[in-house]
């Protein structure tokens, strides 16, 4: 592997990886209570999606943000509303189309099905949700490298 493709794959865990660890922990957690709860997989699997992306997306501002403030803090600027913008709409450009087909239709097809295939609830919604990551970071990786330098740059 070419030590540029090794640069850019740190790059990404070191974007992603928080997110994803706390995103898996918030998506097997919710999905089990939802389930203890409700006893619908329909539930289950929609709960699990949604949670799993607040705190995956939540997680990914609050870096982005802290970036932000500490590249302005290097040229003595203050983050401001209109920073905070800037930060959206990079998620935005980032995440949008992949999150729109991930939260919509990948995902929680994968996580009421794959429990249920798998007659396990926990291990089916992980395997759902690492199948899921497949089709969702392809558009996200291509969509955030196409668009660092333009939108993330706040000096």
């Amino acid at each position: 592997m070419k030590l540029s493709m090794k640069i850019k794959i740190k790059e990404w865990i070191k974007r992603y990886g928080w997110a994803e660890v706390i995103s898996l922990m918030l998506t097997v957690l919710s999905s089990w209570l939802a389930f203890k709860l409700t006893n619908s997989k329909i539930t289950t699997a929609l709960i699990g999606t949604w949670i799993g992306n607040i705190g995956y997306f939540g997680t990914i501002l609050i870096g982005d943000i802290l970036l932000a403030q500490k590249q302005l803090r290097s040229i003595d600027k203050p983050y401001s509303l209109t920073t905070f913008y800037k930060n959206i709409r990079a998620l935005l450009v980032e995440f949008g189309i992949a999150e729109l087909f991930d939260s919509l239709f990948i995902r929680p097809v994968l996580m009421y099905y794959l429990p249920i295939w798998m007659d396990n609830l926990s291990v089916g919604v992980v395997l759902a949700k690492l199948l899921a990551d497949i089709t969702f970071y392809i558009p996200a990786i291509v969509s955030y490298e196409l668009s660092k330098k333009k939108l993330r740059n706040f000096e």
